[in-house]
């Protein structure tokens, strides 16, 4: 016989799992994965003890699994693109010239406003981040400036145009869970994104300012000039690979086959100008790309500088198996707590409270919260909370676009700032940066709800159906 979890029963494994990963990887610098499996495991003892099978519980893991598989699979093939763009130079390319143009004062809110462009036309935060946002600290590096504040500039900026990017899953995905048009759910969330834009951007430019304005004295940028060029042929035919991807965005073609391509043509360009070997070519994509992989090359490895060999020894399918592992144990405890319904009794308990249209955002908001922190994944934050809510914004007639931008608000770009996030692995790894340090620096991605909270009890920015039947 099922029984309903109490608040106490539903919101125990939440706690423990909490507790697991603030102590456990917070401060004893544990590995994420086994917790969260330890946390799955409390939370199958209490959902047995509610009267739910085995067999339910696979049934619920499988299902959150199947509905990230997509993503995985993108995931894996952003490891091979990074990793044959490098062989292939296209990356070194970028570093090399873009430290000598940029100026370091501008180098947040460049960093920012790249990734937010790349990400807007690719759809995907994760692609920028790995590709332009590689390049960008690469830059930052050279230029002796702060990196950790570049990183969350990048991560910033890749999450703007994330949210914003028809061709994003997410930015699909919170309107099919509100029940709202995409491209209203685009235009509504301005409101929101807009400011928190302009915030990040103005405090990008008063701590630039105090930024030396010239790095031509800086030593570091001109050895990593010079070796850069010791290792790789310039050539304008490298940056064929990122044009594929930028055109592929543009014209709307599937995002994997578009990857794929992108990769294989970096890795036939790798071989005319780098004059790197097939094996060479097909190991970068794997394994990810090495230095003793330049043919140009006439240092060994332990000779390069380390700031260089950071910087151009990545990528590869290898790379993202810690970000897909930790995934997948996400998905095993959200698939638990989904089937017990703890997420329905602590969602129910916050709805008592709502009383105005400021409350039921803050509740939105806590929710969104709560499952990204939980289960460290944006689209259970998006799709939990969507469901549970959707009807009570239109008790509250409450037109359903707020619902999606707040899911946004509060799901999508909040968890690349959750340590133990599969986005935030992903972007620590890729940026060489721990996600505690890049976080502050990540402005857009926590003063976005804070903004959704401000609107709600102000009313501005609010839709009311009455208002849109009217507008009609």
């Amino acid at each position: 016989m099922k029984r309903k979890p109490t608040l106490f029963q539903a919101i125990l494994p939440i706690i423990i799992m909490l507790l697991l990963l603030s102590i456990g990887f917070g401060v004893l610098k544990l590995r994420p994965e086994p917790l969260l499996i330890l946390s799955s495991v409390f939370a199958g003892l209490i959902t047995l003890r509610l009267g739910y099978s085995w067999k339910e519980m696979m049934d619920g893991i499988q299902e959150k699994i199947s509905l990230a598989m997509p993503s995985i699979l993108i995931l894996i093939s952003i490891g091979i693109l990074i990793g044959t763009w490098m062989i292939a130079g296209t990356i070194p390319m970028l570093i090399y010239y873009g430290i000598q143009l940029i100026n370091p004062q501008f180098i947040l809110v460049i960093s920012f406003v790249v990734a937010a462009i790349i990400s807007i036309v690719t759809g995907t935060s994760w692609g920028a981040v790995g590709t332009v946002g590689v390049a960008l600290i690469g830059i930052a590096t050279g230029l002796e400036a702060n990196i950790p504040a570049t990183a969350g500039a990048i991560v910033a900026g890749a999450y703007f145009g994330d949210k914003l990017s028809p061709l994003s899953d997410t930015t699909i995905l919170a309107p099919i869970a509100a029940g709202t048009e995409l491209y209203e759910h685009i235009k509504h969330m301005l409101w929101t994104t807009v400011p928190a834009a302009l915030l990040s951007l103005i405090i990008y430019f008063i701590v630039g300012l105090n930024v030396k304005s010239s790095s031509i004295e800086s030593p570091l940028a001109t050895n990593m000039i010079q070796e850069l060029d010791m290792m790789f042929n310039w050539n304008i035919c490298l940056i064929i690979p990122p044009l594929i991807v930028l055109i592929g965005a543009i014209k709307k073609y599937p995002t994997l086959p578009v990857i794929i391509l992108s990769s294989i043509v970096a890795g036939i360009t790798a071989m005319i100008f780098q004059k790197s070997t097939l094996q060479d070519v097909f190991l970068s994509t794997v394994s990810g790309f090495n230095v003793d992989m330049v043919s140009k090359i006439t240092i060994t490895e332990e000779e390069v500088m380390p700031e260089v060999l950071r910087l151009v020894n990545q990528g590869g399918m290898e790379s993202m198996t810690s970000v897909t592992l930790i995934a997948f144990a996400a998905f095993v405890f959200a698939g638990i707590i989904t089937t017990s319904g703890s997420l329905e009794v602590i969602i129910e308990k916050l709805l008592t409270v709502v009383k105005k249209t400021g409350d039921l955002i803050l509740a939105t908001v806590l929710s969104c919260l709560t499952m990204a922190l939980v289960t460290g994944n944006s689209y259970l934050s998006i799709i939990v909370p969507g469901e549970m809510y959707k009807d009570t914004y239109k008790k509250k007639q409450l037109d359903p676009k707020n619902l999606s931008r707040t899911l946004e608000d509060s799901g999508t770009v909040v968890v690349p700032i959750i340590p133990w996030s599969s986005a935030g692995v992903f972007m620590a790894g890729t940026l060489g940066v721990p996600t505690l340090s890049y976080a502050p620096w990540a402005i857009l991605c926590y003063s976005g709800f804070i903004f959704a909270i401000i609107l709600g009890y102000t009313g501005i920015g609010i839709t009311k159906l009455e208002e849109k039947s009217t507008q009609k």
